[in-house]
């Protein structure tokens, strides 16, 4: 059981970062990442010639909000990955807090100390390589 307190300040948490995912992705909708320069220029790309593993995400979220998965896939493989996980998360999350119930996301810091976060970064590394294998990357974008 928890108190009332708790459990609105759970909740206000759960809607403020609602609001402010939900104003992120009104920016990448308004500001349309297709055009050239139009959210700048990727420092890892425009010093080395290689695609860092987030060149492509603002296409690929763009794409997922226009309804083109497929184009979102061929933009940024990972990032269309990591926007519906952290939908995902931020549902299970409010709605638990709506609910008065513990959350079952685990906590940011305990997730930075466990295996996982060694698993993440070695994929994200994967990633990386792959998308620079000519022939092959082409696949995963940007």
């Amino acid at each position: 059981m928890t108190s009332a307190g708790s459990r609105a300040a759970r909740t206000a948490a759960a809607v403020v970062t609602g609001l402010a995912g939900a104003a992120g992705l009104a920016a990448v909708a308004l500001r349309d990442p297709h055009v050239p320069g139009s959210w700048g220029t990727c420092p890892v790309l425009a010093l080395t010639g290689l695609p860092c593993p987030g060149c492509g995400g603002l296409r690929a979220t763009s794409d997922l909000l226009g309804g083109r998965p497929l184009e979102a896939l061929g933009s940024n493989a990972l990032a269309v990955v990591l926007v519906l996980v952290a939908v995902a998360v931020w549902a299970v999350w409010a709605l638990a807090a709506v609910r008065g119930r513990p959350s079952p996301v685990p906590r940011l810091v305990a997730a930075v100390t466990d295996r996982r976060a060694v698993t993440v970064a070695v994929l994200i590394g994967l990633f990386t390589l792959v998308r620079w294998v000519p022939g092959v990357g082409q696949v995963l974008g940007p």
